[in-house]
């Protein structure tokens, strides 16, 4: 059945899109959401918003969709074992310590794929599936004919269908913490992507700021296709918001006309866009918020109040009444699902004045008031000549619908059982610390063959290359096939295409592939080729490392959100590594901002960002997304030290020549600087904000 799932970032939002049709509210608590700036919800609040929904049969879906810190693991289980406690319907997760945990200690707890687990293919949903999760949230990037060809898939899709829209693909951006210490993934973003950029230098465009997304007139075609959620975007948005965009969405799905113009004066950047959803991506989807579009918000809300003062009707209530003369008054109330409640009262007396008849018990029993409740039947066995004062007739309808909102509550529960005690085992199974290396193995990551050229095989443990059977060829006349493997694209519209290409290499007995993104572990096991994780898995912790060696990999790249520290302590048999040296991405779009503002003839391959800093723009075309990448260069050469206990030292070539990749990878074999200007240490020596979440 499909599911109109709105956005509460705090109690008032949560009963204003309720009170406009919503069948599901997703929700954060106070720790682990990846909205950190939204009102969120403490534990009573959340007791409370779980009981309202449940008794109108409305679902609640919990976000603990942030990556996490070791240290941060005990709380995960205190959260995990209050929303079994309280009932909640699913949890929504990116982190595969929360698969873990949830498989180990409370296997009945439903999972949802979060978004940010960019999950946009058939073996991305595969992997899912896998893992144990009921609903996969798809990327928001896909257009219509992706969507359906997932959502035909032996697992629930999320698709979503109104609200903003970030430049970057969902749970691979790392701008706001590279520039700011506020880490996307951890539920601070601090929207930089809102600040001017532009492909010339000095101007003041914006070049990353799409306008928000509105599938809404869509939303027959993607309920046909065979989407059970559609997601409206929102938890930092006020309760107007809330509920104007639930009245909406239920108007589209009806067939109904819905006000277009009030949902973007209520909040827009210069209105919506379906660019993605119709593969019409470009120029127009690009927008702002300017002060016109808060001054039209302004105005709004007062014509949005009046859409909730009623709520919205969920349950039908029928009632069988029967007064007889000396016996007590007895009405049995029924609704939908088969709950039902009896209530019995005193015993009717005979009347002095007009007797009770049936006109007037069904004029009692149908104020149903601004009740989620509507009425159904009323049935009636009555005898003549008797009283029953409409104040008896009121409190029996108050009671009945009381008692059937109780019933209701346990009947739509979802609560199920945590282990604690194997939690605890899982817990402390964790704080084995890995060994440590004076040497480390050297990985690399080119672009090209050409790259390779002035390289040692002997001292260059595994060395990747684009999906480009050309270019491997050309590589295996440098390196043998068991040294070289496939990095695989970063965001794929066409999977089969890339796995046609993946046999075609395989074929020159090359087995390796680097894990970008979750769906190519289900590839490489697929086509029975060596799994190694990629940064883009943002693994952050040492359940999820020890769940990646579950799942058959050779091991992983560690998420550059990490400190040096927070490296060294990751526990776990898998082998882990870090990016050492490269350009760190910033983001991952499949919307070029360059083309969208000059077009792709007049591509420099950079943007300017508001301080005049130069970002580099990588253009995968061919593949259907770029990378905007870091302007000064990670490097560690003279750090290794500090990283003793990473098993790989991964280089990310972009343009570099030749001879300066030699040099590059002989200053890595000796532990000593490399010389260059302009270099980071990323986030490895100040971290990301610890009180995000």
């Amino acid at each position: 059945m499909s599911e109109i799932l709105s956005p509460a970032g705090g109690y008032e939002q949560a009963v204003a899109a309720v009170g406009c049709g919503a069948d599901a509210v997703y929700l954060g608590l106070k720790r682990f959401s990846a909205r950190a700036g939204a009102n969120n919800f403490d534990e009573d609040e959340f007791r409370r918003i779980t009981e309202f929904c449940h008794e109108r049969g409305v679902k609640v879906h919990v976000a603990v969709n942030t990556v996490m810190f070791d240290d941060e693991l005990p709380e995960l289980a205190d959260t995990l074992a209050l929303i079994c406690e309280v009932g909640a319907d699913a949890v929504i997760s990116q982190d595969l310590a929360v698969v873990s945990m949830a498989e180990k200690c409370c296997p009945d707890l439903a999972l949802h794929a979060s978004t940010q687990m960019t999950v946009h293919t058939a073996d991305g949903l595969s992997f899912a599936k896998r893992l144990g999760f009921e609903r996969a949230v798809l990327s928001r990037e896909l257009p219509a004919d992706i969507i359906a060809k997932l959502a035909a898939q032996d697992i629930e899709t999320e698709v979503f269908v109104h609200g903003a829209l970030c430049m970057s693909v969902s749970g691979q951006c790392y701008m706001s913490a590279l520039t700011g210490g506020r880490s996307a993934n951890r539920g601070g973003c601090a929207q930089p992507c809102r600040l001017p950029c532009s492909v010339k230098k000095g101007r003041e465009d914006y070049a990353l700021s799409l306008k928000d997304m509105s599938h809404l007139r869509h939303l027959r075609e993607i309920e046909a296709a065979g989407v059970d959620s559609y997601k409206i975007e929102g938890r930092m948005k006020r309760p107007e918001y809330a509920a104007l965009s639930a009245y909406a969405a239920r108007k589209a799905l009806s067939g109904e006309d819905y006000d277009e113009a009030l949902l973007a004066e209520v909040f827009s950047r210069g209105g919506f866009t379906d660019g993605y959803y119709t593969a019409r991506r470009g120029r127009d989807m690009f927008g702002r918020r300017t002060k016109e579009d808060a001054q039209a918000a302004r105005s709004a809300y007062p014509k949005i109040h009046e859409l909730y003062r009623r709520e919205y009707k969920r349950s039908r209530i029928s009632f069988d009444v029967s007064i007889k003369a000396g016996e007590p008054l007895k009405i049995t109330a029924a609704e939908e699902n088969g709950l039902t409640a009896v209530y019995t009262g005193d015993i009717p007396q005979a009347a002095v004045n007009r007797p009770c008849d049936e006109e007037f018990v069904k004029k009692q029993l149908s104020k149903l008031g601004d009740s989620f409740f509507e009425l159904g039947e009323i049935s009636c066995s009555l005898d003549g000549g008797l009283a029953v004062p409409a104040g008896a007739l009121n409190s029996a309808r108050r009671s009945l619908t009381d008692e059937l909102c109780r019933k209701r509550r346990e009947y739509f529960s979802a609560a199920s059982d945590f282990d604690r005690d194997t939690a605890e085992i899982l817990l402390s199974r964790e704080t084995s610390r890995r060994g440590r290396h004076i040497h480390h193995s050297i990985r690399i990551t080119a672009q090209s063959a050409e790259q390779l050229s002035m390289l040692d095989p002997e001292r260059t443990e595994l060395v990747f290359l684009p999906a480009d059977i050309a270019e491997v060829k050309k590589a295996l006349a440098l390196f043998p096939a068991e040294k070289l493997g496939v990095a695989m694209p970063r965001f794929t519209f066409d999977e089969q295409r890339v796995t046609e290409q993946l046999k075609e290499i395989a074929g020159t007995g090359v087995k390796h592939i680097l894990c970008t993104n979750v769906a190519h572990i289900e590839t490489a096991r697929r086509l029975a080729l060596i799994a190694h994780g990629g940064m883009g898995l943002n693994i952050t912790n040492t359940l999820a490392v020890r769940k990646l060696q579950e799942l058959g990999l050779a091991d992983t790249i560690l998420s550059p959100e990490l400190k040096a520290s927070q490296i060294n302590a990751i526990g776990g048999a898998l082998p882990t590594g870090v990016m050492a040296y490269g350009r760190l991405p910033l983001m991952l779009t499949a919307n070029c901002p360059i083309r969208a503002q000059v077009g792709c003839k007049n591509c420099g391959r950079r943007l300017y960002d508001r301080t005049g800093r130069e970002i580099k723009v990588r253009c995968s075309r061919q593949r259907g997304y770029v990378e905007l990448l870091n302007p000064d260069v990670l490097c560690i050469s003279d750090k290794l030290k500090d990283f003793s206990a990473a098993d790989i030292l991964m280089l990310e070539l972009y343009d570099e020549s030749a001879e300066q990749i030699r040099d590059i990878a002989e200053a890595f074999a000796e532990g000593r600087p490399l010389g260059l200007k302009n270099i980071t240490r990323g986030l490895y020596y100040r971290g990301v904000a610890r009180n995000e979440t």
